[in-house]
């Protein structure tokens, strides 16, 4: 596959019609003084070391060598390869719960929207780490396997909304065992669940799921997303809220005791979110308490730079432009080609 690893330098190529226009123009006023001294064939003969072709030649010369050089700078490239590559890190997985409640306004914007800024930042912090995850209401799915790729994480991330997963409810549990399934193959390197949730957990046994991925040797953390105290879940697209089959309006509220009681199965540690970056912060701190060890990753390497051919042909076109001359050279002007070939053709 071919490319240009900084193709804006590629606009510098505006300055070749230009450079052709001023030297057409430069053309053109040149033979209109030549008329206003007197007839030009006449004036050719006072001039006899004038070429009318060594001044388009090394024009050309110097364009095609300008046009060359241009391409070096905008860096072609060409072809990748698959390496395995190691580093020092850990492993993390992600389990997002993108319930309706999720759309609670106690947290601005809104708790996923919150969430998904809070995950956004946990993947800036990265370094050399595996990343993956997982969405969540009434089931869970994997949104994004594990992998070091951060900038499909942060793209996968700015997709997710409360329809991706169809059927509703809280499901916490679900996604601890999925993100346990999702981890590599077991090594030394630190692992961490972080469920980033309201705590209504409505399904499955999710303190069990904790407990098992603690047995594990993965961490379950967890970050709380809303207020105790509640508030009303706003139907998208409407000025309303929804409403209970009694007609009175949802009051969502954040499930403290129940994210503690998650953390705490799984050794981890609880936090709950605000309008700080303070969760971000707390998380970050005990992801680094983890033990980082070598992880090998299938990477793509960057393609194989291709500058150096037009390098070399920018600086011989310079050379031979230097060895041209405006005017003619007398001895080489005695030099008959035509004379010698015929010469050799009897």
């Amino acid at each position: 596959m071919f490319r240009f690893a900084s193709p804006e330098y590629l606009f510098l190529l505006i300055l070749v019609p230009i450079l052709i226009g001023v030297f057409i123009y430069s053309g053109i006023r040149r033979k209109r003084n030549i008329k206003k001294l007197g007839n030009p064939e006449l004036l050719e003969g006072l001039m006899p070391n004038v070429s009318r072709i060594r001044p388009h030649v090394k024009f050309y010369i110097q364009l095609l060598a300008l046009v060359l050089i241009i391409v070096v700078l905008a860096q072609p490239q060409f072809g990748s390869k698959e390496e395995t590559v190691k580093r020092q890190g850990i492993e993390v997985m992600i389990a997002l719960d993108v319930s309706n409640s999720m759309l609670a306004e106690d947290i601005k914007p809104n708790r996923l929207e919150k969430a998904k800024q809070m995950v956004s930042q946990l993947v800036d912090n990265m370094e050399n780490d595996k990343i993956g995850l997982i969405v969540f209401a009434g089931d869970a799915f994997v949104q994004l396997p594990i992998t070091v790729d951060y900038v499909s994480a942060k793209m996968f991330m700015s997709t997710i909304n409360t329809q991706i997963v169809s059927r509703q409810g809280t499901a916490i549990g679900t996604a601890i065992d999925l993100a346990i399934k999702s981890f590599g193959q077991p090594n030394e390197s630190g692992r961490s669940i972080i469920v980033i949730t309201d705590g209504e957990n409505h399904e499955d046994d999710a303190i069990g799921a904790a407990k098992l991925a603690a047995e594990s040797g993965i961490a379950v953390n967890v970050i709380g997303m809303g207020r105790p105290e509640g508030s009303p879940i706003p139907i998208p697209g409407t000025m309303s809220f929804r409403k209970d089959r009694n007609d009175n309006v949802v009051v969502s509220r954040l499930n403290e005791e129940m994210c503690r009681e998650i953390a705490k199965a799984g050794k981890g540690t609880y936090v709950r979110a605000d309008n700080t970056n303070t969760a971000v912060r707390a998380i970050g701190s005990e992801l680094d308490k983890l033990a980082k060890s070598e992880i090998e990753s299938k990477v793509f390497t960057t393609h194989n730079e291709q500058y150096q051919s037009f390098a070399f042909f920018a600086l011989f076109l310079l050379i031979a432009d230097f060895f041209i001359f405006y005017r003619k050279n007398k001895k080489l002007s005695k030099i008959k080609i035509f004379d010698l070939k015929d010469k050799i053709s009897k």
